[in-house]
Formats: C-alpha cells, structure tokens, sequence
C-alpha cells in the first residue's frame, strides 16, 4: 500500500498566464460588432415608430422626447463598450491549455486544459460568413452552454484550431 502524501505547493513557482501573448481577435471582426450593433439599434429605434403608427394614443410628446434621448445615448455607450470589448478580447493555445482573455470594466481570463474539453464546435454567422470569419466554442463536461466562446477568428484557422482541440481530445481516449 502506497503511503499518501499531500505536499504543499509553492504557488510562486506556478506558470503564470499574465505572461502569455494573447492573439487577438481578427480586425474584421469590429466591423461584424458594428452591423450586428446597427440591426439591433435599427430595431430599437423602429419599434416604438411602429407602435406609433398604429397606436398614436400611446406615445405622448414627452414620451418621444424621453424616447429621443435615452436612444442615442444607449446607442452610443453600447458602441463605445463594443469596441472597448473587441480590443480587450484575446485567446492563447499553450501546450496543455486554451486561455480565453475577455471583459471591459474587469478582465476575466478563462484556462481550460485539454483534458477537460469535451466538444468543439464552429459557428458562422450570416454577417461573419461574409467576412470569413467564424466562432469556435469549446464544450466541458457539466453543461449545456459552452465554456469558451472565441468569435472573429478566420475561418480557415478557426478550423486549424477545431482539428488541434479535436485532436487533444482523441488523445485523451
């Protein structure tokens, strides 16, 4: 029978993941935010002429004056935070984990190893399809949403990476 140790762990001595060069996300990308931003901020601003035109009892002069400020000014603080958010995303592959680095007012670094990867998928949107950019979102056990979502990478090397994971994972079997 083995005998069981349970050694403290120098912390200091730990690779620190400060230190990794993030790529970051394709500069096509921003402009995949900025249409996404501009059909929903479109929406935003149609629904209530809509609603206007069917209803007109509903919105009084002081609601249209309420509607006309707050409309701009959410549109610009989502476009200000978009573009804020694609500068600060960035992802890194190493040779045992994927680190995912996203966030605005606080980072958040994601470190998955890939032992714990379980699935890979590749989405394309419609606007980043014409960009040729894709998703890659990477699955771990316990859940139905995927762990890592990194958007704006180029297809062709969103789908290097899809065979890397996908790789690691048959490793494991």
């Amino acid at each position: 029978m083995e005998n069981f140790t349970n050694e403290t762990i120098d912390t200091g001595q730990l690779p620190k993941f400060e230190k990794v060069t993030f790529m970051n996300l394709h500069p096509k990308y921003i402009r995949v935010v900025l249409i996404n931003l501009a059909l929903f901020i479109g929406i935003l601003i149609l629904v209530p002429i809509l609603i206007s035109t069917f209803k007109p009892e509903l919105f009084s002069g002081r609601v249209w004056l309420i509607i006309g400020a707050v409309i701009p000014v959410f549109s610009a603080l989502l476009v200000v935070f978009s573009i804020i958010g694609f500068h600060k995303k960035g992802f890194a592959f190493r040779e045992h984990d994927v680190l995912f680095r996203h966030g605005i007012i606080a980072t958040n670094t994601v470190v998955i190893p890939y032992n714990r990867v379980q699935h890979v998928a590749l989405h394309e949107g419609l606007i980043s399809r014409y960009f040729g950019l894709a998703k890659i979102e990477i699955f771990t056990a316990g859940g139905n949403s995927s762990d890592i979502e990194i958007p704006g990478i180029e297809k062709e090397q969103a789908e290097n990476i899809k065979q890397l994971l996908m790789g690691k994972i048959q490793k494991q079997l």
